[in-house]
């Protein structure tokens, strides 16, 4: 099969209310080209449906009948990110027949890694089949659960894609991707045909959580909180001792395995010092688990527009630190572009996650296609 439109979507676990959408062409394998990409604002109300169903999903944490709201949650954001996908296609010039299908990864309310003597658990919000019917086009969805039932974390599944990008950019193993998103991941590829990826620590989430809670907006914007504050290092020293950060890959975190409550009783210049510091910290740790700790980390994900992070990166993680745009990258639009990529691979049968990121047991082709 040659290289086809595709359209991905990622509304990511920091909830910021907006839809990723994009447009790659590719065969699963090489990109041949990058099309239209946009940020798609939820309506208000949509966006309180998704943080209430945040809430009881953690009430109910894989205990009995899911929350009603979930029904309502998932035919809310499948339309309004429907819509997105129409939009986008639009603007570019194309028609729904021009693309050949749509990844649409859903809204994580809630996921569980495996631990020993508990199975791992996932929850994404999101209709494929009505997205199908509503678009009239393929629609992969479900990306997670195949590799759940086969032993995986079910996450991260962009390492494909983050090393297919390494890749075209002719980088050596030298070189890792982060993506900072609620959750960070790192992405290691070896320059000859293997990668390893696996969820970092926190990223955007505790700290936006963080300042929401002081009312101070939705984010450390510019990481201005942070650039003004002074990070306890006693208290960090605490934190790094979490067992989560030297334990062995393949590893995975929900968005509230580790929260604002980090910060707890700070002020919010220092509590948004600490929390960018514990995620810059966490990077680092990382690095050291790796076969070779990469000298330079090209940094996707709304997280590297904070300078606070990114600055910190460099001195705590002792690491040379780009956004994803010096190699030529849109930063904010590769986990979108990831989805469509991965949908690609779905229709091809080709494995979506592997030993070395999810640690599945063995590549593992997961996804459900409807239309």
């Amino acid at each position: 099969m040659g290289p086809i439109w595709a359209v991905g979507l990622m509304t990511g676990t920091v909830l910021d209310g907006n839809i990723d959408v994009a447009l790659i062409k590719t065969d699963g394998e090489r990109i041949e080209a990058f099309g239209a990409y946009a940020l798609t604002p939820y309506d208000a109300s949509v966006r309180v449906l998704l943080e209430e169903t945040l809430n009881q999903a953690r009430v109910w944490n894989f205990n009995g009948p899911e929350p009603v709201i979930f029904r309502q949650a998932e035919e809310a954001l499948t339309r309004a990110q429907s819509a997105a996908v129409q939009d986008l296609v639009n603007g570019a010039g194309l028609t729904m027949a021009d693309i050949g299908i749509v990844g649409f990864h859903g809204q994580t309310v809630l996921h569980r890694a495996p631990q020993e003597g508990r199975p791992g658990a996932t929850r994404q919000l999101g209709d494929g089949e009505l997205m199908s019917a509503i678009l009239g086009t393929k629609v992969a969805y479900d990306f997670r659960s195949a590799d759940m039932r086969m032993g995986g974390q079910g996450a991260p599944l962009s390492a494909a894609y983050h090393a297919a990008l390494l890749q075209a950019a002719g980088v050596r193993n030298d070189t890792a991707m982060l993506n900072l998103g609620g959750v960070a991941n790192v992405t290691w590829w070896d320059g000859d045909g293997g990668f390893i990826a696996f969820d970092t620590g926190p990223a955007n989430a505790p700290l936006n959580d963080f300042v929401k809670s002081k009312g101070l907006g939705e984010m450390d914007r510019d990481g201005a909180l942070a650039l003004a504050g002074t990070v306890d290092e006693e208290r960090l020293s605490k934190l790094l001792q979490h067992p989560y950060l030297t334990a062995p890959y393949p590893k995975s975190l929900d968005r509230f395995d580790f929260g604002a409550e980090m910060a707890d009783g700070l002020n919010a210049r220092d509590g948004a010092a600490l929390l960018s510091a514990f995620t810059a910290s966490a990077v680092g740790k990382a690095l050291d688990l790796l076969p070779q700790r990469p000298r330079r980390l090209v940094v996707c994900g709304g997280g590297r527009r904070n300078p606070a992070i990114m600055a910190m990166l460099a001195d705590r993680a002792g690491v040379e630190v780009v956004s994803a745009e010096a190699l030529g990258l849109r930063g904010d639009a590769v986990e979108a572009e990831c989805f469509g990529f991965l949908a690609v691979r779905v229709l091809r049968d080709l494995p979506i996650s592997f030993p070395t990121t999810t640690g599945v047991r063995e590549p593992t082709c997961g996804g459900r296609v409807a239309g």
